[in-house]
């Protein structure tokens, strides 16, 4: 991580490189090097130039093979870049064999994710889950910590710790700090996992749907959750602006009650002991009654980026929930782009969450998802029954209301779950029903 070395405010320049194996995947392979571009921007690392390079045949100990190492090392000194960026995942030996060839910094796209993460966390609980990755990730890595101290004879004879080098002691000492780190992080998020748990049933107490928002990251979930709630979660125009799930209630047009919860935008190659870290944080995903999912319709990939949340959603088994596609960002698309991006959903909604369009459709869109869950009742209200109005203020939404001698006439929008509540004050009452055939009458 840039803590064990530099810190990202002295990397003063970057070479960044994305090595592909397949001469079919190069579109997808610039795609994936623009993205680290952004991401690298993310840190502040200026960057001196991007490399997309083909690898007929996959070395072993660089990636790449031996002759392109020396000309990218070569080009890396000849812009002065002090560090180089790999798209692709590095194994610890291979950081280790670049290193020691170019005498420069070499880091992987998982590492500068990681350093996003630590940079956004701000929940003590966002900041357990990115420690305990960056933990895991460093792990492996630390040998080329100390390498340098290898050198250094422990002494004459002896077994054990006597006739080893002074890397390889710290090495052992540092191994053992860091899993016993990496066990106590696991500990308290498992703790926060169960505060998160006993929170959770206790909105369950007075249940009320929940939908979580996923996507992209800088899809415009965050945005989103602002403009129908009144939140005031940061939305800016970088990736992973958000890392720490929101949740605010919002009421409907319809009177319907909802909670909207934002969750971490996902992202190509998403680092999986990421997802593992972030378990806790995607359960909002998991336990919701339905999902949001956000897309940025202007992008070219944007079908891509679909793949990419469906995917991460699978692996969490929430892939097969009810889902409301809504495409973000209309305003810059041409009326021939928007129709081609929607026709592939059904029943998208087209917004745009910057200027507003769309979005009375998106909330009749969220009330009609959950119209399995509410009722709109005409009652007549006897003063012994005022009681209820309680009910309907805390849990629905009063279209209107008049009073008739000592009766309170009352339109109103409530969820199902609460209509047996107000059966004896129908208005007009329910039709008496007819005794079966086989039922006697009373005596």
């Amino acid at each position: 991580m840039f803590e064990i070395r530099d810190k990202p405010k002295m990397v003063e320049r970057a070479l960044l490189i994305g090595a592909y194996f397949d001469r079919r995947e190069q579109a997808e392979a610039q795609s994936l090097l623009d993205e680290l571009a952004e991401l690298a921007s993310t840190l502040g690392i200026p960057i001196a130039e991007s490399q997309l390079v083909f690898v007929k045949d996959s070395n072993k100990r660089f990636l790449t093979g031996s002759g392109k190492v020396k000309e990218l090392i070569a080009r890396a000194k000849e812009l002065e870049c002090d560090v180089i960026i790999f798209d692709n995942s590095l194994s610890p030996a291979q950081q280790r064999a670049w290193e020691k060839e170019g005498d420069l910094t070499v880091i992987d796209r998982e590492e500068v994710i990681l350093d996003i993460f630590a940079m956004r966390a701000r929940t003590a609980e966002a900041r357990l889950q990115v420690d305990l990755a960056r933990q895991q990730y460093a792990l492996p890595r630390l040998t080329r910590m100390w390498g340098h101290l290898d050198r250094q004879s422990g002494g004459g004879g002896g077994s054990g710790g006597a006739n080893r080098g002074e890397g390889e002691s710290q090495l052992e000492t540092d191994r053992r700090l860091a899993r016993r780190r990496i066990d106590t992080v696991k500990r308290q998020l498992e703790e926060v996992k169960q505060q998160r748990l006993t929170q959770r049933k206790e909105r369950q107490r007075i249940p009320i749907p929940q939908a979580a928002i996923v996507g992209y990251t800088n899809a415009g979930k965050s945005t989103l959750l602002n403009l129908v709630t009144g939140a005031e979660v940061l939305a800016e125009d970088k990736l992973f602006a958000t890392l720490d799930p929101t949740t605010r209630k919002v009421q409907l047009p319809d009177g319907q009650q909802l909670l909207l919860t934002d969750t971490v935008g996902f992202i190509r190659n998403l680092p999986h002991r990421l997802i593992q870290s972030f378990k806790a944080t995607l359960e909002e995903a998991v336990v919701a009654d339905f999902l949001v999912h956000v897309l940025d319709a202007s992008q070219e990939r944007v079908f891509e980026f679909y793949k990419t949340t469906m995917e991460v959603l699978e692996e969490l088994d929430a892939h097969e929930k009810r889902m409301l596609v809504v495409l973000n960002k209309i305003d810059l698309c041409s009326p021939e782009q928007r129709r081609a991006v929607a026709q592939h959903f059904d029943k998208a909604v087209c917004v745009s969450l910057k200027t507003g369009e769309g979005v009375d459709v998106l909330q009749q869109r969220l009330s009609d998802v959950m119209l399995d869950r509410t009722v709109r009742l005409k009652l007549r209200l006897p003063q012994a029954a005022f009681g209820l109005m309680r009910i309907i203020h805390e849990q629905g939404k009063l279209l209107s209301q008049e009073y008739d001698e000592n009766d309170i006439l009352v339109d109103a929008i409530l969820p199902r779950r609460y209509e047996s509540n107000f059966t004896p004050y129908f208005d007009p009452p329910l039709p008496a029903r007819t005794p079966a055939p086989w039922e006697s009458p009373a005596q």
